[in-house]
């Protein structure tokens, strides 16, 4: 069924082929709807991280069959979440949905946290996505419909060494979730977390596989596709009543 067809979906993050972005992006085409994505390769190639056939294979593939653009942008620059939703209105119209996806990580812990380290992480993870949120009831508020839906990283139940910016920043996402919520309700939109667990897309040696896939109940490792396809329920028409929660989706994973 496609049950966003007219709907304009903006999805944060979609610079590698086996990345969340990516298969959320093809999830929400197949409902039909519009698809806008961001992508720094930059930040990529940093890391390391394999961006595979990359963001230009990925905008054709979405093109064979729903209208589609992309942006190559920073959202760590002051101002990018009003640059990213213009775009969208020019390229596509008025955007509905936003999949808050893109985050910046880079371990650190009490001993070498700076400064620096801090406001990389609070820039994109916190700022960009809060502000982003905003500008998408902002505009998607006259309509009477919307859904929000911005990645995180089970700081709800648990800590994790060796993690303390990234795990505080998408902390303040999950709190801005809650509050969100409250004032986008009245105009039609929805505003949830999903924290989606270990997933193997791309980032996993061999020896974090083996110990991840240990604490899965159900044997395996979660995959792209099984968070598109709880991000693709909550942006759906089914999801009219979900609002306001951190919800996991990720196998039974203890962490």
């Amino acid at each position: 069924m496609r049950e966003l067809a007219g709907r304009v979906a903006v999805v944060t993050g979609a610079s590698r082929e086996q990345g969340i972005g990516a298969a959320v992006c093809r999830a929400l085409a197949g409902m039909g709807a519009s698809i806008f994505f961001t992508h720094w390769t930059a930040f990529d190639a940093h890391t390391g991280f394999a961006i595979g056939s990359g963001p230009d294979a990925l905008l054709a593939e979405l093109r064979e069959t729903v209208p589609a653009a992309a942006r190559e942008m920073d959202l760590s620059e002051p101002g990018a979440a009003i640059r990213v939703m213009d775009a969208v209105q020019d390229s596509l119209g008025v955007p509905s949905i936003l999949i808050n996806n893109a985050a910046y990580w880079a371990p650190a812990s009490f001993r070498d946290l700076t400064e620096e380290v801090l406001d990389q992480h609070l820039a994109v993870n916190a700022r960009a996505t809060t502000m982003l949120a905003v500008e998408l009831v902002r505009r998607a508020s006259p309509y009477g419909w919307g859904r929000i839906i911005s990645l995180v990283s089970g700081q709800d139940h648990g800590g994790e060494v060796n993690n303390l910016p990234y795990g505080s920043s998408k902390g303040a996402v999950s709190a801005m979730t809650r509050y969100l919520a409250l004032e986008a309700a009245p105009f039609g939109i929805t505003v949830n977390a999903l924290d989606p667990g270990p997933t193997d897309t791309g980032w996993m040696d061999k020896e974090t596989k083996a110990a991840v896939l240990e604490q899965f109940p159900a044997g395996r490792i979660g995959l792209p596709e099984d968070a598109a396809r709880a991000v693709a329920f909550l942006a759906s028409p089914a999801a009219d009543w979900i609002t306001g929660q951190v919800i996991r989706a990720d196998g039974g994973f203890p962490g």
